[in-house]
């Protein structure tokens, strides 16, 4: 298996784990995995052009650039990706209970629709 369809399958993995998480009422884990779904098919989708970056903030504002700005992507999967991130900081490192329950359904169906 190629590292683009590696990455993709861990998408897949993580939505399906997203839905769980919802379903089980695990929040701010959910919407973690949400972001995660998106970072790996923004990852995949930089190793198309042979580009790989080490953190996060890299991989995001690559896809601004590179897809974004370019229109290879519609502009609003760089923006389900930057506010998914926040979320995800909000979810593994902010106060219990930020998150709700329509903003980790909203990532999820996000996560969906960036997958496309």
């Amino acid at each position: 298996m190629n590292e683009i369809q590696h990455l993709l399958n861990k998408a897949i993995e993580n939505i399906e784990a997203t839905e769980l998480l919802l379903k089980e009422g695990y929040l701010e884990i959910a919407s973690s995995r949400a972001y995660y779904a998106m970072f790996y098919i923004a990852e995949a989708i930089l190793s198309t052009k042979g580009l790989a970056f080490s953190s996060h903030s890299a991989v995001i504002a690559a896809i601004g650039k590179e897809y974004a700005k370019t229109n290879l992507l519609p502009p609003e999967y760089h923006h389900y990706l930057k506010d998914a991130f926040e979320a995800r900081q909000v979810s593994d490192y902010g106060a219990e209970g930020q998150l709700t329950e329509l903003r980790a359904r909203e990532l999820l169906i996000q996560a969906e629709d960036f997958k496309k």
